[in-house]
C-alpha cells in the first residue's frame, strides 16, 4: 500500500523537526562544553592535552545525560 501525500508530507515535517533537535543539541553541547573547557587567551591553535580531555569528557556526560532525560520524558509519556 502506498503511502499518501499527506502522510509523505507529515513524516518529512518530522524528520525536519528531528534534524533541527539534534542540532540544536548539538550546537548546545559545543557551546557548554567550549566555555567549559577552552582556555580564553588561545595561546596555542590545537587543543593542548587538559582541553582536549575536557571537550572528550564534556561531550560524553552531555550525551549520556540527554540519554537518560530522553528515556525518563519517554516513560513519563506513556
Amino acid at each position: 500500500m502506498a503511502a499518501s501525500n499527506e502522510e509523505i508530507a507529515q513524516g518529512l515535517k518530522m524528520a525536519e523537526q528531528e534534524m533541527e533537535y539534534k542540532v540544536d543539541l548539538f550546537n548546545r553541547m559545543v557551546s557548554t562544553c567550549f566555555e567549559k573547557c577552552m582556555d580564553k587567551r588561545y595561546k596555542e591553535g590545537d587543543l593542548n592535552v587538559g582541553e582536549n580531555s575536557c571537550v572528550d569528557r564534556c561531550a560524553s556526560k552531555y550525551w549520556q545525560v540527554t540519554g537518560i532525560v530522553g528515556q525518563l520524558l519517554g516513560g513519563a509519556q506513556q
